[in-house]
């Protein structure tokens, strides 16, 4: 279980995760279950048989097939409806599960890796999360800090991100003014490694030499 404020890397972690693994040669399957309509996600995740419901004209493998001997990653699982959490909840116990509309047992094998930017104990005290379901999947939980508290990366950071926008934009910025880099450190960044790669690809972009200035910079910055 992958916690931290939305922006922290959660994803990124979940894929270091499985390309150090044994499992590296095999699916690493990406969900966001707050960007999938509920009525929906049973299906993505489980699968359905055809006929099951209107639409449905075929049978199709849910996302913990096609993850099968590979990571399922379930991002902000703490968006996730109570009454699919009890599904996932038995995928995880008995490594089983039925299709949508289905009657006979899909056995699969997967590394089932989540992450939340919300506390699930506060979930589980006020009835929005399943306690059983918390329990299984924090067994490891793996807690990344906002960038705010962990300020003497941002140098690193910011050079891979200008390397990465100047490669993409087909320029050659690689320094910063001597006040651009304070101006960071001061800056509380609330939208987390997402918004400083987002400030560092406004700069790159506004950039007249190879040189990030402070007028590069948002104007929250």
């Amino acid at each position: 279980l992958i916690t931290g404020e939305s922006g922290t890397g959660k994803e990124l972690v979940a894929r270091a995760i499985h390309d150090l693994s044994d499992r590296r040669d095999a699916a690493f399957v990406a969900v966001n279950c707050g960007a999938i309509p509920e009525n929906l996600l049973g299906s993505e995740l489980f699968g359905h048989v055809k006929g099951s419901f209107t639409g449905a004209s075929a049978n199709k493998p849910g996302l913990f097939e096609v993850a099968s001997g590979g990571t399922i990653f379930l991002d902000e699982i703490g968006d996730m409806d109570l009454s699919l959490q009890v599904k996932v909840l038995r995928a995880i116990q008995q490594r089983a599960f039925q299709r949508v509309g289905g009657t006979s047992e899909v056995h699969v094998d997967v590394r089932i890796v989540c992450s939340t930017n919300r506390r699930l104990e506060q979930e589980v005290r006020e009835g929005r999360f399943r306690e059983d379901l918390f329990y299984r999947l924090n067994v490891i939980e793996i807690s990344l800090p906002p960038l705010r508290e962990r300020v003497e990366d941002l140098p690193q950071l910011i050079h891979h991100f200008m390397e990465k926008f100047s490669a993409e934009l087909g320029k050659d910025v690689r320094e910063l003014e001597p006040e651009v880099l304070p101006a960071l450190e001061a800056y509380a960044f609330p939208g987390n490694v997402r918004e400083l790669e987002n400030a560092v690809e406004r700069a790159v972009t506004l950039a007249r030499t190879s040189r990030i200035t402070l007028e590069c910079l948002p104007e929250s910055v």
